[in-house]
């Protein structure tokens, strides 16, 4: 029985009518059913959007394709789907986890505009030493100030070992 789906079905994209129009083929998605003018078959599915992932129009909606990738493998979706290498264009199923918003937060890259380049280590100018701080499900914990960057940063990478777990990104 083929499975299809309405436009009343929006709210609620199942697995089989998502594998019924793309193909999933080593992390990518590609047109297998030919759902407009400007749709072909066999071609990548959607586009990158500014925040680096890619992205395809479903049902008039923007959709993640790394989502629709879950989805299509799992039969669910979560509320959240982390990459666990960290990169948002790496779609393939084995790097696809489900995760909580603080997990996907703690499996973060460092930031841009970190001054020390190492992340959860700052600066702290009134006691002129560097600061490791870490946020454990929504709340905020400090371990210490360093006068050496070296040891400030193996105690960051301590930390998100035992509090981020699986999550822990160093960098």
């Amino acid at each position: 029985m083929k499975a299809t789906t309405t436009m009343a079905d929006t709210n609620h994209i199942t697995k089989e009518y998502l594998n019924e129009i793309f193909e999933y083929k080593d992390g990518i998605l590609y047109w297998k059913k030919k759902m407009a003018r400007n749709i072909h078959i066999g071609r990548i599915v959607g586009s990158i959007n500014q925040k680096g992932y890619f992205t395809v129009r479903v049902f008039g909606k923007k959709r993640l394709n790394h989502r629709l990738i879950y989805l299509m493998h799992h039969g669910n979706l979560p509320k959240e789907v982390d990459h666990i290498d960290g990169n948002t264009l790496n779609n393939d199923i084995n790097n696809l986890r489900e995760s909580t918003h603080s997990e996907n937060i703690c499996n973060s890259k460092l930031r841009v505009d970190s001054k020390t380049g190492v992340k959860n280590v700052s600066w702290n100018k009134r006691s002129q030493k560097y600061s490791v701080k870490l946020n454990v499900s929504g709340k905020r914990y400090e371990f210490g100030f360093y006068e050496d960057l070296e040891l400030a940063e193996l105690v960051a990478v301590m930390a998100r070992e035992k509090y981020h777990g699986n999550f822990a990104n160093h960098g």
